[in-house]
């Protein structure tokens, strides 16, 4: 019990001196986007194309900024809580995007807008890169946007599954951002 104790005044006192940290540089970890926005509908060119949808299936334009000192790479992922599996619907997952870079264009994917080094997971849809959503008809699903700041490079291939990089993607995150934009049919 006293090291459950001594865990939670460590993560309070590092949460405290993070935001120490933004509050003196002004600098908070921030996404951006000029596609989407938080707790708007999302735009029809970010809806799948298939399983009944009709959209265009491209991936929103993401900027960031505010990326925290020691910062090694990022990784970028989409996901609808709301999806009725069990364990969520995973939309998008990019990682090991260089520390350089501190954007992705719409329509981003590998040959495309994303930068040399970075890897795409397959996505629930069973296809690598960006997959839109696709809620069941009458009902409203979250679509999570986040950017993670990454201490490090991950070792990991592009055949991992969503949930190991997940894992290794939270157990090596500095900071991170997320915009929730939500959609219905």
């Amino acid at each position: 019990m006293k090291t459950i104790k001594h865990l939670a005044a460590f993560a309070t006192f590092l949460l405290a001196s993070n935001a120490a940290v933004a509050a003196e540089t002004g600098t908070a970890f921030k996404l951006s986007s000029p596609d989407i926005f938080e707790g708007q509908t999302l735009d029809a060119d970010f809806v799948f194309k298939g399983f009944g949808c009709e959209g265009g299936n491209v991936s929103p334009a993401l900027s960031w900024q505010g990326d925290p000192e020691g910062t090694k790479s990022f990784a970028v992922t989409v996901y609808d809580p709301d999806a009725p599996t069990g364990s969520g619907w995973w939309h998008w997952f990019a990682f090991n995007i260089p520390a350089d870079v501190s954007g992705l264009p719409k329509n981003t994917t590998a040959g495309n807008g994303l930068p040399n080094g970075a890897l795409e997971l397959g996505n629930d849809y069973g296809a690598k890169g960006f997959g839109g959503a696709c809620p069941p008809p009458g009902e409203v699903h979250r679509y999570k946007f986040t950017v993670h700041a990454l201490g490090t490079v991950l070792d990991l291939d592009a055949n991992v599954s969503n949930a190991l990089a997940g894992y290794m993607v939270n157990a090596n995150s500095l900071a991170s951002s997320t915009i929730t934009a939500v959609y219905h049919r």
